[in-house]
């Protein structure tokens, strides 16, 4: 398995390092509607709890 720690000798361009963030962003979402899906009744509190957080935040 290589290293995904870039080495001071080869160093990351920022166009590979979107690529990368991109990939993990896409894996993020979709494992959380995987657990959306799964329970639904914890993925219905948590977005009340965001709606609350919302209403409640101050600009």
């Amino acid at each position: 398995m290589p290293d995904t720690e870039p080495s001071d000798d080869m160093q990351e361009t920022p166009a590979q390092r979107r690529a990368r963030r991109a990939q993990f962003l896409r894996d993020l979402m979709e494992a959380r509607e995987l657990r959306d899906r799964v329970q639904p009744r914890r993925a219905r509190a948590a977005r009340m709890r965001q709606q609350m957080r919302m209403r409640t935040f101050r600009w």
